[in-house]
C-alpha cells in the first residue's frame, strides 16, 4: 500500500503541471513551421548547431519522433553538426518534460536539465561536425519520403502545400484548424504515445520511494563512476523525457545525488536504437562514435559540474522539489490527473461509452 500511496503522491504533483506542458507543446505544433526550422539550422557552423539545439528544445518531440524532422532538415541541406544537435537537442527537453520536472524536481533542476540538453546537443553537434569532416556523404535516393516516413516530407513545407491547396480560406479559420489539430495531437497523439512510458516512470518512482532505504544510494549514487553507468544505462535506454523525469525524482528522494540523477534525464531520452540507427547511416560509423563519445562525456561533465554547484551554493533540491509539489491545491490536481487518465486511456473511454449505450433507454 506504501507503494501505491508514493505513485499516487507523484501522479497528482506531476498531473498539473503535465496538462500545462501538452497545452503548450500543442501551440508548438500548430503553429511552428518546418520551412522556417530548414531555413535557421542550414548550413554546418557553430552557429548552426546553437541555433538547431535551442530551436528543437521547445518542441514536443521524442526520439524517434525527431527522426523525420531531422532527416528532412538533414536532406535539405542542413550539415551533420546541426542535424546531430537537433536530434539531441529536440528529444532531451520540452515543455511538457520542463513542466513535469519543475513539478517533481524543483526549479534549480529544471534550470540545470534544459541548460544540459543543450550544452550537450551543443557539444555533441561540434564534435561531430570536426571529427566527421571531409568523410563523404552516402548516397542516397532523391527521395526521402520513402526514407522517413514522414508528413509532408518533399520540397514543399506542409504550410505551403496547405495555404495552396485551400487558397480561399479565411487566416483566422486556418488558425483555428491548426490549433485544433495542435491540441489534437498534444492531448491525443502525444499522451497516448509517452502514457505507458510515464506510468512505467510513476511505477519505478513509487519503488524507488518506499523500498529503497536512502542510505544504500546514497551511498553508490553519487560520483563519476556513478554517472558514467548512467549514461551507458541511459543511452541505449528508449524513454521519452517526461517519463525519465519520476524515476529521476524517485532516485533523487531514494539518494542519488543530483547531478547523478540529471545524467540519467539527459542521457536517458535524448537516443535510441533508431536514432543511432539512423545516424550510422547518414554519417557513417565515425559520425556515430563522435555522437556517443559525445553525449557519454558530455553528461557526465555536467552531472560533476551540478553537484559541485549545489555543494558552493548549499541549494537543497529535495527541499525545493517539496516546495514545487505544494503550490497548487488538492482538487486541481486531482482533476487534471483525471483529465489525464480520461485523455490518455482509449481502453477506459470504450468501455465508459459501451456502458453509456447500454444503459440507455430504447
Amino acid at each position: 500500500m506504501n507503494v501505491l500511496h508514493e505513485i499516487l503522491g507523484v501522479a497528482l504533483a506531476a498531473a498539473p503541471w503535465l496538462v500545462l506542458g501538452l497545452f503548450v507543446a500543442g501551440l508548438v505544433r500548430a503553429f511552428v513551421d518546418e520551412a522556417v526550422l530548414r531555413r535557421w539550422v542550414g548550413g554546418e557552423g557553430p552557429a548552426s548547431i546553437a541555433r538547431a539545439a535551442v530551436i528543437g528544445a521547445p518542441l514536443p518531440l521524442c526520439s524517434c519522433g525527431a527522426i523525420p524532422t531531422a532527416l528532412t532538415l538533414h536532406r535539405a541541406g542542413a550539415g551533420r553538426g546541426p542535424t546531430t544537435a537537433f536530434l539531441i537537442g529536440t528529444p532531451g527537453i520540452g515543455v511538457d518534460s520542463l513542466a513535469i520536472t519543475y513539478a517533481l524536481l524543483g526549479p534549480f533542476m529544471m534550470l540545470a536539465r534544459a541548460l544540459g540538453a543543450v550544452v550537450t546537443a551543443v557539444a555533441t553537434g561540434l564534435l561531430v561536425a570536426l571529427g566527421t569532416r571531409g568523410t563523404p556523404l552516402p548516397i542516397f535516393s532523391s527521395d526521402a519520403c520513402g526514407a522517413c516516413n514522414a508528413n509532408g516530407c518533399g520540397s514543399q513545407a506542409p504550410e505551403q502545400a496547405r495555404e495552396d491547396s485551400e487558397p480561399t480560406t479565411p487566416v483566422q479559420s486556418r488558425a483555428a484548424q491548426r490549433l485544433r489539430e495542435g491540441m489534437r495531437y498534444a492531448f491525443v497523439d502525444l499522451l497516448q504515445d509517452i502514457g505507458p512510458w510515464l506510468l512505467a516512470g510513476l511505477v519505478v518512482a513509487g519503488v524507488l520511494i518506499a523500498l529503497v532505504p536512502p542510505q544504500v544510494l546514497s551511498t553508490y549514487g553519487s560520483g563519476p563512476g556513478a554517472m558514467l553507468l548512467m549514461a551507458l544505462v541511459g543511452i541505449p535506454l528508449y524513454i521519452c523525457a517526461a517519463a525519465a523525469t519520476p524515476i529521476a525524482a524517485g532516485m533523487l528522494l531514494a539518494g542519488v545525488s543530483p547531478g547523478t540523477a540529471l545524467v540519467f534525464l539527459l542521457a536517458g531520452p535524448i537516443t535510441s536504437a533508431a536514432t543511432l540507427g539512423l545516424l550510422r547511416r547518414e554519417f557513417t560509423n565515425v559520425g556515430l562514435a563522435w555522437y556517443l563519445g559525445g553525449i557519454v562525456a558530455s553528461t557526465v561533465a555536467i552531472g560533476m559540474a551540478t553537484d559541485a554547484v549545489i555543494g558552493l551554493t548549499a541549494v537543497d533540491v529535495a527541499a525545493q522539489a517539496g516546495a514545487a509539489r505544494e503550490l497548487l491545491p488538492e482538487w486541481l490536481e486531482a482533476a487534471a490527473l483525471a483529465v489525464l487518465l480520461w485523455l490518455g486511456s482509449r481502453p477506459l473511454r470504450q468501455w465508459v461509452r459501451h456502458h453509456l449505450v447500454t444503459a440507455a433507454p430504447r
